[in-house]
């Protein structure tokens, strides 16, 4: 019991500077590759790199490497050395790209294995409690970034910090990590995504439906009036939000999880359809950002917790949870971003959306 508290520290400070890296690199530093003359289509493909590596490192470790301690210091390791490898490269399209390659390669071994740490020694409630500093960490670093930011290096010094403090409380949560029965739940039954296609489909157009909003708003909002002190309010208030749900959702997550997915779902299409028909409303642009709450934060933690409760092999569930959602779908939706980008982006958006939709729709009624 002693140790499962212990280890809420370090889980809680290591979300917290985990996604306040996440929030350099994807609220500022798209906008700021421009300055380097990086074109949308550019910004797409390097946006989709790190997604794709995030969505091929499951398959890798399905079959050849065990996901265990040693590797995941090596992982914050190498997300380190990739980001200072950034200094040196992000003037240069393609050093730029392949040292994105290695950076989603390292992330893609990070968070899964701290996922499932947190969601074998926490409660429903507890889970949230804690993830929500990694919310606080986004926010605070959209807030202050939004004022003092004035160049792509200033934003990399502020990356590689953030990477190097995750590094240091992500080998915490190690020491205090000495549940064996989690090392040995992975080798239980074979791990198939085949068995519930509809699901893993559903959660890979949801996820391309949100590149237009992580790869582009920051650009969207800008390119109609929006100043970017006001455009990382926007990003900070639907972080708020965000907490606010994580930390009540555990009731919530008693009910089927299913129907809550589905829910998220809905309110997806619905805001990206808000962004579409008043890109320059302040008003309707924040009522937007306050269903990050549910699209975001609801549909998450049901995801993950879904996926937990689907199979014995832990980890590389959720390896594959992130390397099919965030990965493929964050890659293909990047790209996808990159093309389409202009009035009509998060109408296209929403029709993605509405794909999830069936297909878990589809899965639902294959459940039953």
């Amino acid at each position: 019991m002693q140790s499962k508290i212990l280890i809420e520290i370090p889980l809680a400070l290591y979300y917290l500077f985990y996604f306040s890296l996440v929030a350099v690199y994807i609220i500022f530093m798209p906008k700021l590759l421009l300055d380097f003359n990086y074109n949308n289509v550019e910004v797409g493909i390097i946006y989709a790199s790190a997604p794709f590596m995030r969505f091929i490192i499951p398959f890798v470790f399905r079959r050849f490497i065990t996901l265990d301690h040693k590797i995941f210091v090596i992982s914050l390791f190498l997300s380190l050395l990739s980001t200072i490898i950034f200094l040196g490269t992000i003037d240069n399209f393609w050093l730029y790209l392949l040292a994105n390659l290695l950076f989603g390669a390292s992330m893609g071994i990070s968070l899964p294995y701290v996922e499932t740490i947190s969601l074998h020694t926490l409660s429903k409630s507890r889970y949230g409690k804690i993830r929500l500093y990694g919310s606080i960490g986004f926010m605070l670093t959209a807030l202050w970034l939004g004022q003092v930011l004035t160049s792509a290096y200033e934003a990399l010094y502020y990356l590689i910090s953030f990477t190097l403090l995750t590094a240091i409380f992500g080998t915490m949560i190690i020491y205090y990590d000495q549940d064996t029965k989690m090392e040995t739940t992975d080798h239980q039954e074979p791990f198939s995504i085949i068995k519930y296609p509809w699901f893993w489909i559903s959660i890979f157009f949801m996820q391309v439906s949100f590149g237009g909003f992580y790869n582009f708003f920051t650009i969207y909002e800008t390119s109609h009036g929006i100043s970017l002190e006001m455009t990382s309010w926007m990003w900070s208030f639907g972080v708020v939000c965000e907490i606010i749900m994580l930390y009540f959702q555990g009731s919530l997550l008693q009910r089927n999880l299913l129907t809550i997915i589905q829910f998220a779902i809905i309110m997806t299409v619905i805001r990206w359809l808000i962004l579409y028909l008043y890109p320059n409303s302040i008003t309707m642009i924040f009522i937007s950002q306050s269903l990050h709450a549910i699209t975001f934060a609801l549909y998450h933690t049901a995801s993950i917790s879904y996926v937990f409760s689907l199979y014995t092999q832990k980890k590389l569930a959720q390896q594959f949870f992130l390397g099919i959602a965030f990965g493929l779908g964050g890659s293909v939706g990047a790209l996808l971003a990159g093309k389409i980008y202009g009035e009509s982006m998060f109408l296209i958006e929403a029709l993605i959306a509405i794909l999830s939709l069936i297909a878990i729709s589809r899965h639902s009624s294959k459940q039953i």
